[in-house]
């Protein structure tokens, strides 16, 4: 994205929420990502010799975010097997799942707003975004009643890719979980589905149906940016925003964007 990795605005967004430890995990053919948080001593100390400050500090600012530690999964079963992978490291606290295609605009506080809200609620707590109702087949879907807070609602059940006219809402499960520990008793739980996947809508369904050992489930309702870098488009319109929105880069390349559009919409 821009000049970064999408991965790395993930963990950043991660740390501006105040986590800085932080569990990554991996398949085969990941390694680039573990090298990309480590240490790379010998360009270090060309750049100290050399004196270049300004490329040294941004060439240790991705191992410098947060301690970061490594999962592999293995067989690709799914989020919610994914997100067993963690369970030795997690122990019995609440933790904060990021999906690394989903990028969420730095300046929108969603994180940090799922974690005060789990902190008030307890249980665990979504993110959801409302979609057309053409889209929903593509995501988790949630049955919500609304609360005192406008933006706080709760998950009264889960439906995972349902067909528009099997859809409970229009408000659909993006990449960013905050979850009570009790999750994983409940992905133990589940019945793999196709592909023989353990989706961890399927978990969360059957702790939104509690009040207690795990349950609630709540979720924050979000009206911000948010970028799909699995989608081709999505990732596109990103990195045209991001580097617009660039102090070093937003000047040139919007007068360049601006000069482009017009030209093609004169021919």
């Amino acid at each position: 994205m821009v000049d970064k990795p999408a991965i790395q605005y993930v963990v950043e967004e991660a740390v501006s929420a105040q986590l800085s430890d932080v569990l990554m995990i991996t398949g085969r053919n990941k390694r680039p990502l573990e090298d990309h948080f480590d240490r790379n001593y010998e360009l270090e100390e060309t750049l100290t010799r050399k004196g270049d400050k300004s490329r040294l500090a941004r060439v240790r600012e991705s191992s410098d975010l947060a301690t970061m530690h490594y999962v592999r999964q293995g067989d690709p079963k799914g989020l919610g097997h994914a997100v067993l992978c963690a369970e030795p490291h997690v122990g019995d606290q609440p933790f904060a799942v990021l999906l690394g295609d989903d990028l969420i605009d730095p300046r929108d506080r969603l994180l940090a707003r799922m974690i005060d809200v789990q902190e008030q609620h307890g249980g665990s707590v979504i993110a959801l975004m409302e979609v057309s109702p053409e889209q929903i087949h593509l995501y988790g879907a949630a049955a919500i009643v609304p609360t005192a807070d406008s933006d706080v609602v709760r998950v009264t059940d889960l439906v995972e890719k349902p067909e528009p006219e099997q859809s409970p809402s229009n408000y659909a499960i993006i990449g960013r979980y905050v979850l009570d520990s009790a999750v994983f008793d409940a992905i133990r739980k589940v019945v793999p589905g196709r592909n023989d996947e353990i989706q961890l809508t399927d978990a969360l369904r059957d702790l939104s149906h509690r009040d207690d050992t795990g349950g609630p489930v709540h979720g924050v309702v979000f009206t911000g940016r948010r970028y799909d870098t699995g989608d081709r488009g999505d990732y596109l319109r990103a990195i045209v925003r991001l580097a617009c929105e660039r102090d070093d880069l937003g000047p040139d390349f919007r007068t360049w964007l601006r000069s482009y559009v017009t030209e093609e919409m004169q021919e």
